[in-house]
């Protein structure tokens, strides 16, 4: 049981911090160029913008969490689950930061849950 608490917020974390991290790089801009100068420029406007500080709390949070269910818990099982981020994520893409998702999107996240479903069978 406490297994599947812990990924839950481990999925719960990652998925916010995704959708704050998406939110933040919005405002901030655009990297279009790896010149050490631009991505300095970039890294000064993102340390300022509180979606992308906030999205590094959640995604520490992932971390620590899923450092904590591995010390118990068997990756073959944990990686599986965590991969709920994925069907999460495209939800938040479509109903929170307002994406189109094709088709073929909603597909391959079908597949997802179909495939997390197989993989936790006994």
């Amino acid at each position: 049981m406490k297994t599947a608490i812990l990924i839950a917020i481990i999925v719960l974390a990652d998925s916010v911090g995704d959708v704050l991290l998406t939110k933040g790089m919005r405002q901030v801009g655009e990297v279009s160029t790896f010149a050490p100068r631009a991505l300095l420029a970039i890294a000064r406007r993102a340390i300022r913008n509180h979606h992308f500080l906030a999205s590094i709390v959640f995604m520490v949070a992932h971390f620590v969490g899923f450092l904590a269910v591995l010390s118990w818990a068997d990756l073959s099982v944990v990686f599986p689950a965590t991969t709920l981020v994925y069907v999460i994520g495209t939800l938040a893409a479509k109903f929170i930061l307002q994406e189109t998702i094709s088709t073929h999107r909603w597909a391959g996240t079908m597949l997802v849950c179909l495939g997390v479903g197989l993989v936790s069978l006994p």
